[in-house]
């Protein structure tokens, strides 16, 4: 699963990877970098409108037709093997895809009945693009609207196997076209880009257990612990 990240990107970085990008200043006047990502923080996100948009959303998928937001709560992973069978991702698979970059995110041991919290990130110190579905759900009390996301999950990778047998899905940019396409694309295709990303390309090492409390939120929570 992916239930924390590292979200320090300037959106001015984001842009530069995008040769089209439309961007929400108003939203993003609000972006509040994070070294310690949790649900239902709103989070950095490039949706697959006709232009895609550079906004935020509320991590946590709500389906527009749900009637309670807080099922969001308990949506904020989608596992890639489902994503054509559970209602809730099934369409938005089709029409509202998006991609949520990180530098990292975290993962827990918890062999010997201890919780142990690694550090996962790209070798080369990129951004990794995590793949993910969006929604619009209206509040029919207030009238108000939530852009929601979820991280898509596949199975781990050689390296993270050694972890947690699930991971986020990882997009490489030759798949970035297709999953933010506003048009219908086939389902094999975008299938396709969700496998686990190689293990070669990535590094992992335990990190302080300052990052098991959401309060915590500083460089020093991913810090390498030497044993």
């Amino acid at each position: 699963m992916c239930g924390r990240f590292i979200q320090i990107i300037d959106p001015e970085q984001i842009e530069v990877g995008f040769s089209e990008l439309e961007v929400d200043e108003e939203a993003l006047s609000h972006f509040t970098q994070s070294y310690n990502v949790t649900p239902t923080k709103d989070i950095l996100t490039v949706i697959n409108t006709p232009t895609p948009r550079l906004t935020l959303t509320r991590w946590g998928l709500i389906p527009y037709w749900a009637k309670d937001k807080n099922i969001g709560n308990r949506l904020i992973n989608a596992r890639a093997e489902t994503l054509t069978q559970k209602p809730s991702f099934k369409e938005p698979l089709k029409r509202t895809r998006c991609i949520i970059p990180a530098m990292g995110f975290y993962e827990w041991d918890t062999a010997n009945k201890t919780r142990t919290p690694y550090l996962i990130k790209l070798k080369s110190g990129k951004p990794i693009v995590f793949a993910g579905l969006w929604d619009r759900w209206r509040d029919k009390e207030t009238g108000n609207t939530i852009i929601s996301s979820t991280i898509i999950t596949t199975e781990a990778n050689s390296l993270i196997k050694k972890i947690h047998d699930r991971m986020p899905a990882i997009l490489s940019p030759d798949c970035f076209k297709s999953w933010l396409s506003s048009q219908r694309e086939e389902e094999a295709a975008l299938l396709n880009c969700l496998k686990p990303y190689p293990a070669e390309e990535m590094e992992a090492y335990e990190v302080s257990k300052l990052v098991n409390d959401p309060r915590n939120d500083s460089p020093e929570i991913m810090e390498h612990v030497l044993r």
